[in-house]
């Protein structure tokens, strides 16, 4: 499930708590991209922090979801709830601070890249399995995180890097034990949310206005690529030996 809740400082701290591992289903996806958009919506939320209970922050979709369901609602509904979550947090009237701790892969890439900022816990692990899953999507999040050729070799590949790596390419501003994981993403939201939110609200706008990368467009270019091999059988045939272990 996906829930909200308020500090009197102005921000709206919405967690993500699908157990054991954050995989999230359909609806969990629809759930999530709803809570964001609400969160925006009200004008007492100055800043949104984006964070998961758990071991990781996010495991991606519920493989054992669209392997059980017959047909191909499941596969069709991951596919556009992830869409409409992602959308969400770039499309937040308010910045979004997702605070990342353990592993963070599949789908999670797509939410921390269309973030405004990243808080990683020392622990933190990012990864686009998705090559070894069937499916294809999310690069254009990963190359908001890495550089073009690091971006390629990571999505052919399905490695992980970690906070620091990140850190070092400039899209986690911050790497901290993870005891000290939601202090850290509070803080630096109570500084923004200090801020007139009427300026800060219009800056996130423009900075989406200017944004070099169409996330939207790109992201479901992306994903007609999974529908083609999910048509020819190999996308099924990789969930289910991932499954099989």
């Amino acid at each position: 499930m996906a829930v909200t809740s308020r500090t009197d400082a102005g921000v709206t701290v919405v967690t993500v708590d699908f157990p054991p591992v954050n995989a999230i289903p359909v609806r969990g996806w629809f759930d999530l991209a709803d809570a964001l958009l609400a969160a925006g919506r009200d004008e007492s939320t100055h800043v949104v922090v984006l964070r998961a209970e758990g071991r990781g922050f996010n495991a991606g979709v519920d493989i054992k979801e669209i392997q059980r369901t017959a047909g191909y609602d499941a596969l069709v509904g991951a596919n556009r709830g992830c869409y409409a979550a992602f959308a969400a947090v770039y499309d937040c009237a308010v910045p979004v601070i997702a605070a990342v701790q353990g592993f963070c892969l599949g789908g999670g890439i797509g939410l921390i890249g269309n973030a405004d900022i990243i808080i990683a816990s020392d622990d933190a692990t990012f990864a686009l399995p998705e090559v070894d899953r069937g499916a294809l999507g999310a690069a254009t999040h990963l190359a908001r995180l890495v550089p073009q050729h690091l971006m390629r070799t990571l999505y052919f590949t399905g490695r992980s890097v970690d906070a620091a790596t990140l850190r070092r390419h400039g899209s986690v501003c911050e790497v901290v034990p993870r005891a000290e994981l939601d202090a850290a993403a509070l803080a630096l939201a109570k500084e923004i949310a200090a801020k007139d939110t009427r300026v800060i609200r219009r800056a996130k706008e423009a900075i989406n206005g200017i944004d070099p990368q169409p996330v939207h467009r790109s992201y479901r270019f992306e994903q007609g690529f999974t529908y083609e091999l999910n048509l020819i059988g190999a996308a099924d045939a990789a969930r289910q030996s991932f499954l099989d272990g």
